[in-house]
């Protein structure tokens, strides 16, 4: 009997063991990837010229004419964050800040800066959110505490555009659900309206469907060992990193974009998300578009769509 007692607890210590190596290297997987050679502003503005060239002659001029600035602030932790800025071509109020994706950067939403700035007049501020770009950090999160950090750019994008602007807070994918994140906060009167293309429910939802397609495993026991190791490294858990749930507090107007081919967010989501949400609203699938594809398969659509909803609410 003392020797079953003794193997089953071996047994149990490196289970525990394995476990917490698991949960570990799932957290660095996804929190902290080496994206350091495509995250590089040369490779980023390479990488736009490939996918979206139509907008290489108006990013060329805003280059070259200094017209495409850069800020910075200091985060609660001590950390430089960076964003780009554009004034409108003319005076104005209606102001965009844009939100990037995963292991993106703000070079990366320029096609989206194009559509605000160049196609609709916008002022535009696109932050590199924390851990990406040019702002520092020590790893991803996932769009939770980077709404905290987006708060404040909607800030210093209303300061910089004048102090009185009207905006619309735009992100896609990790952006979009940021963006939802940064939704169900309070919001200061200038902020108008939302527009989320390709946002996750919540982490916990998309680690689990990763984890289960990637890797063939259940959430139980790895998600929780990871989600419990989030916790303690980062001070957040992918529980409480909900979209979701934020967006059921949301009280302003908010237009859903999601392609209908998306097997990376599946479009799946986007409808407990739009059924969430109080308020004024609108839902546009995308038919044929993969994940974060849809503007740049359907430019002329995307912006007609953007500028009709959001041209409700800022004048």
């Amino acid at each position: 009997m003392k020797q079953v007692l003794k193997i089953a607890g071996f047994t149990l210590v490196g289970l525990i063991f394995l476990l917490t190596i698991g949960g570990k290297i799932l957290l660095s997987v996804a929190l902290t990837p080496d994206f350091a050679a495509e995250n590089t502003d040369s490779a980023s503005f390479a990488y736009m010229a490939r996918e979206y060239p139509h907008i290489v002659p108006w990013m060329d001029s805003l280059r070259t004419t200094h017209a495409l600035r850069d800020t910075v602030i200091i985060g609660v932790e001590g950390e430089r964050l960076h964003a780009r800025y554009a004034a409108a071509p003319r005076p104005t109020d209606r102001t965009a800040v844009i939100v990037h994706g995963y292991t993106d950067n703000s070079i990366r939403m320029m096609m989206i800066g194009y559509l605000y700035n160049h196609d609709l007049g916008y002022n535009i501020l696109l932050p590199d959110l924390h851990a990406h770009g040019q702002s520092e950090g020590e790893a991803i999160r996932m769009g939770w505490r980077d709404r905290q950090d987006v708060l404040r750019w909607m800030e210093v994008a209303n300061g910089i555009f004048g102090g009185k602007t009207q905006m619309v807070v735009h992100g896609i994918s990790m952006g979009a659900a940021t963006t939802m994140m940064v939704s169900g906060e309070e919001q200061q009167p200038y902020v108008k309206c939302f527009v989320e293309d390709c946002g996750y429910t919540s982490v916990w939802d998309q680690f689990e469907k990763e984890l289960k397609e990637d890797y063939g495993l259940p959430a139980f026991p790895l998600l929780y060992v990871a989600s419990y190791w989030c916790g303690e490294s980062y001070e957040w858990d992918f529980r409480e990193a909900s979209a979701l749930e934020q967006v059921r507090k949301c009280r302003l107007p908010m237009l859903f974009i999601h392609g209908d081919r998306d097997d990376y967010v599946p479009t799946r989501m986007v409808y407990p998300l739009y059924d969430a949400k109080q308020g004024e609203k609108e839902l546009w699938v995308v038919q044929g578009a993969a994940h974060a594809k849809s503007y740049r398969d359907n430019p002329e659509a995307y912006r007609d769509k953007v500028a009709r909803f959001v041209g409700r609410y800022i004048r």
